[in-house]
């Protein structure tokens, strides 16, 4: 084994080793490339611009229309909303009075006829004005409704004069908002006369005291 280890460092002697000289192109300085600049990742810049087509004349129309449809159609959107709910109450008390007729207690109909033809009466007495044909027939329709029922005559008597009550005195304060108005009006316009005659009084004395110079001066020529 150590002539074998010995015999290896001795052969490597006899081996011949060529040795070249580096050249200048080896030597130059070698150029650094980005992924970007290869060919194979480079991307062509694209200017685009977006046009605008032409509109038709339908279509200038159609846009014309729903310019001078928009109001109304905002107008109606806020019935709508306004007046829903009061449908849907309707509804519901058209539901409510549907099932009160479907189910509806003995002796109902004949009480209900009796009091639709005390209307007819207070109808064919109202002849004449167009205000007895309004409160006549429904006098007439209350006097049978609260003969048959008159618990419920009683709270729709309260009701209804808690509301002509409320009636009363809003007619009142406009009265009165309107006589106050008409007051004012005519104390202004009064205030206003006085006024008036009291320019041409000061239009007489400027003319006066302008007067007056002139008759001195005349006597003083004259003397």
């Amino acid at each position: 084994k150590v002539v074998r280890l010995v015999s290896v460092p001795a052969s490597l002697g006899f081996v011949s080793l060529h040795i070249h000289a580096a050249t200048e192109d080896s030597t130059s300085p070698r150029k650094i490339i980005k992924v970007e600049e290869l060919s194979l990742y480079s991307t062509p810049v694209q200017e685009a611009k977006y046009v605008e087509d032409k509109q038709t004349q339908l279509e200038e129309g159609v846009s014309w229309v729903r310019q001078a449809v928009a109001p109304y159609t905002s107008w109606c959107q806020d019935a709508y909303i306004k007046a829903k709910p009061k449908f849907e109450t309707a509804v519901e008390h058209s539901k409510g009075t549907y099932e009160f007729l479907k189910d509806a207690p003995p002796g109902f109909y004949p009480r209900l006829g009796l009091i639709g033809f005390a209307g007819i009466v207070g109808l064919f007495l109202a002849r004449g004005s167009r205000v007895k044909k309004v409160i006549y027939p429904l006098g007439f329709m209350g006097l049978g409704a609260s003969l048959y029922y008159p618990q419920q005559a009683v709270t729709i008597a309260k009701d209804t004069s808690a509301v002509m009550y409320d009636w009363g005195l809003q007619g009142v304060v406009t009265l009165e908002s309107l006589f106050k108005d008409s007051g004012k009006k005519k104390k202004g316009r009064k205030e206003e006369k006085p006024e008036e005659a009291s320019e041409p009084s000061l239009k007489s004395d400027i003319v006066s005291t302008k007067e007056t110079p002139e008759k001195g001066s005349t006597s003083e020529g004259s003397s």
